[in-house]
């Protein structure tokens, strides 16, 4: 059995009083330490979360601002390129008014230069006309009786055809 004496009860005495002194020297500190050191902890992880949270809403924010920025470029983009097709069509519509003036203009300088030639040729058929006629005729008519006959014959040859080409 267990045989209290003076030398238990001195150890269990000793022992309150260890326990009484580290509890009061060293068991408060220690666990005020560590309260400290939870708490900090915790206010790290709330700190890590609170960053992670403000971390989320920031790149939220620039996903909408690049979206935005991307229907913009987007927006430009069309618009250029609308304008751009714009600019051709009505560059090309101004070319084609362009060659269109110039071919009527070619054309009636053709018309022009085609009168021109024909009235040349009528002017040399005529002198040609006059002096194969008055050789042949040289003393029957005179000289106006031979032109208006000579006029007459050329107007009917340009009622058909000079050369081959239509009058």
């Amino acid at each position: 059995m267990i045989d209290i004496n003076a030398t238990l009860v001195a150890q269990m005495l000793n022992f309150l009083i260890l326990v009484v002194i580290l509890r009061l020297v060293a068991y408060k500190p220690i666990v005020r330490m560590l309260k400290e050191r939870e708490d900090r902890i915790a206010g790290s992880i709330k700190k890590a979360d609170d960053d992670a949270a403000e971390a989320e809403a920031v790149l939220n924010d620039y996903k909408a601002q690049l979206a935005t920025a991307r229907t913009k470029a987007q927006a430009i983009m069309d618009k250029a390129e609308k304008r751009a097709r714009d600019e051709h069509t009505a560059k090309l519509q101004e070319t084609n008014v362009e060659i269109n003036q110039l071919k009527e203009a070619a054309q009636q300088q053709i018309q022009r230069e085609r009168s021109q030639a024909v009235e040349q040729l009528k002017g040399q058929m005529v002198a040609l006309s006059m002096a194969a006629a008055h050789k042949i005729v040289s003393k029957n008519m005179d000289a106006a009786e031979n032109e208006a006959l000579i006029s007459e014959f050329i107007d009917q040859l340009d009622k058909d055809k000079i050369g081959d080409l239509p009058c």
